[in-house]
């Protein structure tokens, strides 16, 4: 466990004396390891102070100043000349997780013990990376209330599913392909083998182009309102079927 130090209630007192603008300072003490968290899971910091504070620590103060700005002061480990300073999320029922996407984390910083040099220090380097966040943040809150959720996808009255089949094959049972989108698989690849009664990609295009056409082919389907989605087909007993190649693929247009 980290020793406890005895300034730290008037170094936090010191130092909010000396910050702009009117600031408070409250000093607690803590019982046990879990007292700490409460406080230190609003860390608004990804540095060196979110490492102090995986230590142990005994008591801590939280600066409040303008505007709901909150400051944590704590013990730096290991440096009994030091303290560090760090920012506090913003804490109201408004703000909502997404409304940190996108702000830099103001994060904190090691100040001198000396209460006059330590305020100099918070107030030319973390207040104002503070101040922009938290105004950052609030603007989120202010004009994107709720979760920038992506909306349903539009209903579809046809679609083509796409199966990958046990033996390697990718195609569809020609009665289950949509009219509308037999041209494009023609044009990406897609051959007719009647023995089969399916659209197939030959497996002599290699992984890559048949991607690459699969690709293609749901670009231009979901363009035209077509849904397109894959699946696996069901394990069978049934015989092996021939490999779809591009020798044994005829592209015979069917009508109907």
């Amino acid at each position: 466990m980290t020793s406890p130090r005895t300034d730290l209630a008037a170094f936090a007192a010191g130092l909010a004396a000396r910050l702009p603008g009117t600031w408070t300072s409250q000093y607690q003490c803590h019982a046990q390891y879990a007292d700490q968290f409460p406080c230190t899971e609003q860390l608004w910091d990804t540095g060196h102070v979110d490492y102090v504070v995986s230590h142990v620590l005994t008591h801590d103060a939280v600066l409040h100043g303008p505007a709901d700005q909150r400051l944590y002061v704590t013990d730096r480990p290991r440096y009994l000349h030091q303290f560090v300073v760090a920012p506090l999320a913003p804490d109201s029922r408004h703000i909502k997780p997404h409304h940190f996407a996108g702000v830099e984390e103001p994060n904190g910083i090691a100040v001198p013990k000396d209460p006059a040099r330590a305020a100099a220090r918070v107030a030319r380097r973390l207040l104002p990376r503070y101040e922009e966040a938290l105004q950052a943040v609030l603007n989120n809150a202010a004009h994107q209330p709720q979760p920038p959720h992506r909306p349903q996808p539009p209903q579809v009255d046809q679609v083509l599913t796409l199966t990958l089949y046990s033996d390697g094959a990718l195609g569809a049972p020609y009665e289950s392909v949509p009219v509308d989108a037999r041209m494009t698989l023609y044009a990406h690849g897609f051959q007719y083998h009647p023995h089969q009664a399916a659209f197939l990609l030959p497996t002599a295009y290699g992984d890559t182009a048949r991607a690459l056409r699969v690709h293609a082919v749901v670009q231009q389907l979901t363009a035209q309102g077509i849904g397109v989605n894959q699946r696996h087909s069901a394990p069978t007993t049934s015989a092996a079927l021939p490999p779809a190649s591009a020798k044994a693929a005829s592209p015979i247009r069917r009508t109907r």
